[in-house]
């Protein structure tokens, strides 16, 4: 397996990874799968500022994470809420731990103190996923999406990546993280 950055290219390969969340299930609240080029612009709109990455076996595309602004106020700059979407085919293949130990590598590097991510609920695999990086359950919000002619909870999950940070200088660019970082994330794969 392979990791690196995701890039506009990989618009529609994204979208086959991530239609599934959309149509099959409610990990995603999203009613209609966005296609290729809504998922390019989406990479494009993310970075430089925030990591998107990809995970590859034998060169497909069989999972990504990513992480974008928690909210708009300044004061959350330092905060980054995180996703990540593996192929059916590769759960439960360690695709999962593979890439939030990078997604969560370099949002430190970044200068980020804290991850956040909402799960609907329930979703054990997740919860599981998210919990073994690190993550603690912080509270649900009960009856908050509608999909499927039903209501569901998400649970909120955070991770300290800067625990001890007094005063942080704003982080940094995901792309502007010195090579030298990035070749290290990119080795720790499977």
């Amino acid at each position: 397996m392979t990791l690196r950055w995701a890039d506009v290219g990989d618009g529609d390969a994204l979208a086959a990874v991530y239609a599934p969340a959309v149509t099959d299930g409610v990990a995603s609240f999203e009613l209609e799968p966005p296609g290729g080029a809504e998922m390019a612009r989406r990479v494009a709109a993310t970075m430089p500022a925030f990591p998107w990455i990809v995970l590859e076996r034998g060169g497909d595309v069989i999972g990504f994470a990513y992480a974008h602004p928690f909210h708009t106020r300044a004061a959350y700059d330092w905060s980054a809420e995180t996703s990540i979407y593996i192929d059916r085919a590769h759960h439960r293949t360690g695709a999962g731990r593979t890439l939030y130990t990078a997604l969560l590598a370099i949002l430190t590097e970044q200068g980020f103190c804290r991850a956040v991510a909402g799960i609907t609920l329930p979703n054990p695999a997740s919860v599981g996923l998210h919990e073994s990086a690190g993550f603690r359950p912080v509270g649900v919000y009960h009856r908050i999406g509608w999909k499927f002619d039903s209501w569901h909870d998400v649970g909120h999950w955070e991770l300290d990546l800067r625990p001890d940070a007094s005063h942080p200088p704003r982080p940094t660019p995901a792309t502007a993280l010195p090579d030298a970082f990035l070749e290290r994330v990119w080795r720790c794969g499977p």
